[in-house]
């Protein structure tokens, strides 16, 4: 499975972004996603994940009320609607898909990854 995720760039505090990520085969029949962000000085961190059938959703806190991720697997692409940005969600986001239908453990393939940078 090769990842790519895109819909990265530059945003001012408060507006918003979509992140797409589309993969090679399809996932859909066994692969949970998730999307993971890494900024500068700071380890990598889980930001949203979703079940192969959009079963099982779940978000880091700091970002619970304004993502919203999502998946289309007719399409093999996952998306993350990130509204109300702040400074402190710049990052590289990378999109990532697991070995297994729910998300657990460390994801088996990465996508490489997209900017982010939200400005004050």
């Amino acid at each position: 499975v090769q990842l790519q995720a895109f819909g990265g760039g530059l945003v001012q505090a408060g507006g918003s972004l979509r992140l797409s990520c589309a993969a090679s085969r399809r996932t859909s029949s066994n692969n949970a996603m998730a999307w993971f962000r890494l900024a500068p000085g700071k380890e990598r961190e889980f930001v949203a994940g979703i079940s192969w059938n959009s079963g099982r959703i779940s978000y880091v806190d700091s970002v619970k009320g304004r993502f919203t991720i999502s998946r289309d697997n007719a399409k093999n692409t996952m998306y993350l609607q990130m509204n109300s940005l702040k400074p402190e969600d710049t990052a590289v986001y990378y999109c990532a898909a697991y070995m297994r239908s729910i998300v657990g453990g460390d994801p088996r393939y990465w996508g490489q990854g997209t900017q982010v940078t939200v400005s004050s």
